[in-house]
């Protein structure tokens, strides 16, 4: 098993359902769908809580997820 404090957002697992890389069932990627979107709206606190106490960090996390976006 990956030690979580080396993924992202996504498990490996995650990454390989929504390329669709694995065979699962629609509604096995459906939940996994829904997962991944809990987890962002989790990012929103997570943010809240960086500018209210790291601005350096969270520069960092803007740089990371925003670098593609110009």
């Amino acid at each position: 098993m990956v030690d979580d404090q080396y993924r992202g957002i996504l498990t490996e697992r995650e990454r390989e359902i929504i390329r669709g890389e694995a065979e699962v069932s629609e509604n096995y990627r459906y939940r996994v769908v829904s997962r991944v979107r809990t987890k962002m709206e989790n990012v929103g606190e997570d943010v809240e809580i960086l500018s209210e106490n790291r601005d350096d960090l969270l520069e960092e996390l803007r740089e990371v997820v925003c670098e593609d976006s110009a």
